[in-house]
């Protein structure tokens, strides 16, 4: 049975600026790894709902026998011609290759939307707490750092 990770509270208020500054670089680099995600994820699903958008203008009963550019990658398409318009090809991942009607189709892109809507709002949740938590740490070293500015002056000042 898998448990969730359990989470430690830190009183940064403790730590040392250099253990601080460890720590930031460490949430920096989550941070952006995270937003990297979030950024795939947003194309996957804009190119999911490419999908059904081409599925919905294009498969129509009345482009049968028309000419069409059958799209092989992103950039390189080749003539045909659309003989059965409510058959479509769907890559469903890894290199497989299933035929749907247009129906089932934009039923099968739009539950990957779904999916990828909500893993969307779940990493949105964990940016926000890894940027809050990246506040908290700023807010502590620049509080630390004029504390040991006024100590210094307080020093000299005694000298």
């Amino acid at each position: 049975m898998a448990s969730k990770p359990q989470t430690q509270t830190i009183d940064l208020s403790q730590l040392g600026l250099q253990q601080l500054s460890e720590v930031k670089k460490q949430l920096d680099e989550e941070l952006e790894h995270l937003t990297n995600s979030f950024t795939q994820l947003r194309l996957a699903r804009q190119k999911f709902q490419d999908c059904i958008a081409a599925i919905q203008a294009g498969i129509k009963p009345e482009n049968e026998n028309k000419d069409i550019l059958v799209p092989l990658t992103s950039s390189l398409y080749v003539p045909g011609k659309l003989t059965e318009p409510d058959a479509v090809i769907v890559d469903v991942g890894t290199g497989y290759y299933v035929e749907k009607t247009s129906a089932d189709a934009t039923k099968f892109y739009q539950e990957k939307c779904n999916f990828i809507e909500t893993n969307m709002k779940e990493l949105e949740k964990v940016v926000q707490q890894k940027s809050a938590n990246l506040r908290a740490i700023t807010e502590v070293m620049s509080e630390k750092m004029r504390m040991g500015q006024s100590a210094l002056k307080q020093e000299e000042a005694e000298a």
